[in-house]
């Protein structure tokens, strides 16, 4: 009964867990179906996180905002993210910069702007305050009353929902419509597609914003349901993973969701081994470092098999042969 008690408590945590990651690589993958590589998730994550803890915390202090609070929070984080990605679009796209120092650059610029900020904001604080209004889980009726896997599955963050839902969509828009059709087409060929009067430039700048905004829901997530406020480890990495995630998925939606609940699992178990009391048996230093190392052991043993977007990454000038 432990066991089965152990399991289903492992199950729900991994969905808390994976949720932001779900959301950051279904972001890179519109940036690098369309052709940009977007190693900027922590960056974009970061802001997602910091904008969704400081607009959450106003409006629940100074406008008594209550149950609302974090759903402002939540859509000021997605208006942030996409408007961070602005720069990343206009260095790879526009002036043809390397993709990758660009990102790199954001994330940086990401970690310094936002410590900065909350000192600014909040008086020389580093960290913002405990939030008290955050999101509460949402049960859906009947299922959640199913022994051992209702409360695992059916009793999760509204955000957690809206990650699976958008992943649906996803596949929808990518695969069933012109718009997708078009994204995925100045990722493959962009002389081709130019050929047919689809404006790779546009398409591009398109993608990088929605992965954008999608990467910063990812890290709202994580403020708004497992910390309850933002400090400079709020991220920790999880941008890293996501993009794991997402070349373990082999760019696809589904496959990236399920790698996202994959690399979910190794940050779950720390915190059950933790309630549990297994830590006393095992270093805790190694259950630290274990989502990390588990990500380095999956893209050492499925990287070379995973092939990207042929455009990926690749500067386009109109008219180039």
């Amino acid at each position: 009964m432990q066991f089965l008690q152990m399991t289903g408590e492992l199950m729900h945590t991994t969905i808390v867990f994976a949720t932001a990651l779900v959301f950051a690589s279904l972001g890179a993958l519109y940036s690098e179906r369309a052709g940009v590589a977007n190693i900027a998730l922590e960056g974009l994550m970061t802001v997602g996180a910091f904008t969704a803890a400081i607009v959450t915390y106003f409006v629940e202090t100074q406008l008594g905002g209550g149950a609302v609070s974090p759903w402002i929070g939540f859509a000021a984080a997605v208006a942030a993210g996409t408007i961070f990605a602005v720069p990343h679009a206009v260095a790879s796209v526009t002036y043809k910069a390397d993709q990758i120092v660009s990102g790199v650059a954001l994330n940086f610029l990401a970690i310094g702007i936002t410590i900065y900020l909350c000192k600014v904001i909040l008086h020389g604080a580093a960290q913002t305050p405990t939030l008290k209004a955050v999101f509460t889980k949402w049960d859906i009726p009947f299922l959640s009353e199913i022994p051992f896997l209702g409360h695992a599955v059916f009793s999760a963050y509204p955000t957690s929902y809206l990650a699976f839902i958008l992943v649906a969509v996803s596949v929808f828009v990518l695969y069933k419509t012109p718009f997708g059709l078009r994204l995925r087409a100045v990722g493959e060929h962009p002389k081709a597609a130019d050929s047919m009067a689809i404006s790779v430039s546009k398409m591009r700048y398109m993608a990088v914003m929605i992965s954008g905004a999608l990467a910063a829901m990812g890290g709202a997530t994580v403020t708004l349901t497992t910390t309850s406020n933002f400090s400079h480890s709020t991220i920790s990495g999880q941008g890293y993973i996501a993009l794991a995630a997402l070349i373990f998925g082999k760019w696809r939606p589904v496959a990236g969701m399920c790698a996202a609940l994959f690399f979910g699992i190794a940050s779950a178990l720390k915190s059950v081994f933790q309630v549990h009391g297994i830590t006393d048996y095992i270093p805790v230093d190694f259950i630290y470092i274990f989502p990390y190392a588990l990500t380095i052991l999956v893209l050492a043993g499925f990287v070379g098999r995973a092939v990207a977007p042929a455009a990926l990454g690749k500067p386009y000038e109109k008219g180039q042969r």
